[in-house]
């Protein structure tokens, strides 16, 4: 008769302990020198839009999705903006869009250095050991002209099973999307394209929920 408390207990917290983190997801934002104002205004405004819709929210909510947000720029320019926030509800995604919505920039007038924002972001993973997937998403608008090798980080990455996708902006008349694709994303990941700053969260919105659903290529 004493063990029925006890089992009654376990019973009904299994349902919580069976909940794990699928998806780890590091959300990078290039504020190097070649973003204006306007242009940051409408990538924060377009991450906070991407995590109202919908499909979204429920694909966060269904991986149990852990999710940062970090600003990069410049070699020895990057910054956590929002720390690893657990997704286990609708409303943990309302709080996440509504920093996005208010995040201040955090450099101005600074170079372009992918390498590092992704050596930054896979430190990052040992916050969240528990999560079974980890992935970075590098979103720019232009190629680097500061740091390390950005090959050479992509190496790192998949050395650590960690997938990179990107959004390659396409908004001064370079071939960015083929830079993303040769030297940015891992061999299992993917790369969309944005043609103007103002497609950044339509195509951010299909880039998660894609990464959400496991698909790849």
């Amino acid at each position: 008769m004493g063990r029925l408390p006890f089992l009654s207990m376990l019973c009904a917290c299994w349902p919580a302990l069976t909940l794990a983190c699928d998806t780890a997801l590091v959300l990078t934002i290039d504020v190097s020198n070649s973003v204006d104002p306007g242009e940051y205004k409408i990538q924060a405004e377009g991450l906070a839009d991407a995590l109202r819709d919908p499909e979204v929210i429920e694909a966060m909510v269904q991986n149990q999705a852990a999710v940062a947000v970090v600003q990069w720029s410049g070699f020895d320019r990057q910054q956590v903006s929002i720390p690893w926030t657990r997704i286990s509800t609708a409303a943990d995604v309302a709080i996440l869009s509504q920093q996005a919505r208010l995040l201040p920039r955090a450099f101005i007038l600074s170079d372009t250095a992918p390498a590092e924002a992704i050596y930054f972001s896979l430190r990052m993973f040992s916050q969240v050991p528990d999560c079974r997937r980890k992935i970075i998403d590098v979103s720019g608008d232009g190629t680097p002209n500061a740091g390390s090798t950005v090959r050479d980080a992509r190496r790192a990455a998949e050395e650590r099973g960690v997938t990179i996708n990107g959004i390659a902006i396409e908004s001064m008349g370079m071939a960015i999307t083929n830079f993303f694709r040769g030297a940015v994303i891992t061999r299992d990941g993917f790369v969309m394209t944005a043609r103007t700053h103002r497609e950044y969260a339509e195509t951010l919105r299909r880039k998660i929920i894609r990464e959400l659903s496991r698909m790849v290529g």
